[in-house]
């Protein structure tokens, strides 16, 4: 079964729509402010606070421990960390936090791909993006094919929905952020039809 992540999330709205079609994380970007979907700590405390939200992932670069602190008492599950921090580093803020782990790797060549060794026993998914980040590009996705099949696997990266049926045969889940936005902001539409058609592949898988 492939699972969502709807990443960038900025209005309660769109947190609602992806709740009712089905996505199974809500992702935040904080103290990033290259991305236009950068939130200040009291949007990222309203918008965590919705009564049905899912499993909200805090989306960070680097963190530090002043950061780390600064959300601890707010409604994250996963913490999604991009860097170089060692395994050990990341253990730490995982034990220290409480939280589940999205250790992000970003993604251009085999030897990039092979850092998931280093971090797969701490990390509860691993996501592979593409170099971009906030900019949206892709990668070869063939340079995934042999990851251990024990890994939870994430796949960000300038995603279409045309592209979700080869996706969901390499990925546990796929985040997404660009393809359903309209001009930098995220638009209803393209998000409904977006996880209707992750739906729709997980309902043929099944037949």
């Amino acid at each position: 079964m492939l699972l969502a992540k709807i990443c960038g999330l900025t209005e309660t709205i769109h947190i609602e729509k992806c709740i009712e079609y089905g996505a199974s994380m809500c992702g935040f970007i904080l103290f990033y402010p290259k991305s236009h979907r950068n939130l200040c700590l009291d949007k990222a405390k309203e918008l965590t606070s919705l009564k049905h939200s899912k499993s909200n992932v805090a989306v960070m670069v680097q963190p530090n421990k002043s950061q780390l602190e600064s959300i601890k008492n707010l409604n994250f599950q996963y913490y999604q960390i991009y860097g170089d921090q060692d395994p050990d580093e990341i253990n730490k803020i995982k034990k220290r936090y409480g939280v589940k782990i999205i250790k992000a790797l970003t993604i251009e060549t085999e030897e990039n791909v092979l850092k998931y060794k280093k971090y797969q026993d701490i990390s509860n998914v691993i996501l592979f993006d593409s170099i971009g980040k906030e900019k949206s590009l892709s990668f070869d996705h063939s340079l995934l094919k042999d990851v251990s099949k024990n890994v939870i696997k994430m796949i960000a990266g300038n995603i279409q929905i045309q592209d979700l049926e080869k996706i969901s045969k390499i990925a546990d889940i796929v985040d997404v952020s660009g393809a359903v936005e309209t001009e930098k902001k995220k638009d209803l539409t393209k998000i409904k039809e977006f996880l209707l058609k992750i739906k729709e592949i997980n309902e043929n898988r099944t037949l």
